[in-house]
């Protein structure tokens, strides 16, 4: 048991915690520069080349929705190992095969791997450390996970042009089997306590959550903020490598700048996190809008790849600031149900996500920077709309105490 653990111990375990943070970030975005080239090499449309990245991601949201209460009741350990083992086979199968198909259900699988590895390794914060050290960590939490975007699709713009996209996978496989290693030799079980798993308990708790509106309203905000950043993610690579005219190393390039500037928006938003609540959310999504809208009326009479690189950075850094005050809040809504609470706010933001992706992928090419603009601007004023109803549900809140 990690809790009878050595301090020495515990702090490794803690610092490979933080290693592994990233890793979905990595899965999510490592091959986003090879979009065109997995296109033209597997001769599929674009729309396949980006369901492969929604289906990831709505496994990912579906599997945290009920994974939580599971690693609450049968533990943290065994079932990370099994994910990591989980993400080498699967990564390596990608690499193996031209399917589309076959890849998609691949990825399906990973979605449900990283997430047992994101909420297990979320719950190890809380069951190892105290409220007010648990909250260090987590305010932590998005800084930490943005070296995934920052890193990830420059280090797979370089492998794609190096090899092919198929080395992004073998990197995968590789970074999932030293953690797996690891996990093996050095950590072990968190849970202090395993809880007898009952569906009527759960059923209860998950219903007691989404009676909760101020934690159901932040958990829209999460999935809105990280949907902003998403447009890009999906749809950028085809506009730079197709109607801009760069390869696979700028796609890299250009989304390792907008990877700092999520971590830019994470270490503001963790300095805000001492401000009232409306100064939180409403300033970031106010600034958010006007540039989205400046964006798009710029984008009627010219289109340069130094015009939406630019736009898109501060923008992100508005989702950023967003992201990070309201992942912090929620997380500690149900401190006695962490596993449960994280797995449950955890799949709705990506559940959010995916169906933005499916909307995005479903409405028709996007090929010119006003395309991507009009997107930016609907999810905003739906975000901007929904940060509205959270400071009156806020105020209501405190008027009744």
């Amino acid at each position: 048991m990690l809790k009878e653990a050595s301090e020495q111990r515990i702090r490794l375990v803690t610092i490979m915690a933080f290693v592994s943070i990233p890793l979905s970030g990595f899965v999510t975005d490592i091959y986003l520069p090879s979009f065109p080239s997995m296109a033209k090499g597997l001769c599929v449309s674009e729309k396949d080349i980006q369901m492969t990245l929604t289906s990831y991601l709505l496994s990912y949201g579906v599997t945290q929705l009920f994974i939580g209460s599971i690693l609450d009741s049968i533990g943290r350990y065994r079932p990370k190992l099994i994910a990591l083992l989980l993400l080498v086979i699967s990564s390596l199968l990608i690499t193996m095969t031209d399917s589309i198909l076959l890849i998609s259900i691949l990825r399906i699988l990973q979605g449900i791997a990283v997430s047992v590895l994101v909420v297990s390794t979320r719950a190890i914060f809380v069951d190892l450390y105290d409220a007010e050290r648990v909250k260090h960590y987590l305010s932590y939490f998005t800084i930490v996970w943005s070296c995934g975007p920052i890193l990830a699709p420059f280090l797979g713009g370089y492998l794609e042009k190096l090899f092919n996209w198929h080395a992004n996978f073998h990197f995968l496989a590789i970074y999932a089997g030293a953690l797996l290693l690891f996990e093996l030799f050095f950590s072990g079980e968190s849970l202090p306590q395993k809880k007898k798993f009952s569906l009527s308990e759960n059923l209860n708790l998950y219903q007691m959550m989404l009676k909760n509106k101020i934690f159901i309203l932040g958990i829209l905000i999460l999935g809105l903020s990280y949907s902003i950043v998403m447009v890009f993610n999906i749809t950028g690579p085809f506009i730079i490598e197709n109607t801009f005219h760069y390869n696979s190393v700028i796609i890299g390039y250009c989304t390792l700048i907008l990877g700092f500037s999520w971590m830019i928006g994470g270490i503001i938003g963790k300095k805000r996190l001492s401000l009232p609540d409306n100064a939180r959310a409403l300033h970031p999504v106010i600034l958010q809008s006007l540039l989205i809208t400046a964006l798009l009326i710029t984008s009627y009479f010219t289109e340069s790849l130094f015009i939406l690189i630019p736009f898109a950075f501060i923008i992100h850094i508005c989702s950023g600031v967003l992201y990070t005050s309201f992942f912090t809040t929620s997380m500690l809504h149900f401190p006695k149900n962490a596993g449960t609470a994280g797995g449950f706010m955890g799949g709705l933001v990506y559940i959010i996500t995916s169906i933005t992706n499916f909307m995005i992928s479903v409405t028709g090419s996007v090929t010119h920077q006003k395309d991507l603009s009009w997107r930016y601007l609907i999810i905003a004023v739906i975000l901007f709309w929904v940060i509205i109803i959270l400071n009156k549900a806020l105020k209501k809140e405190k008027t009744e105490r």
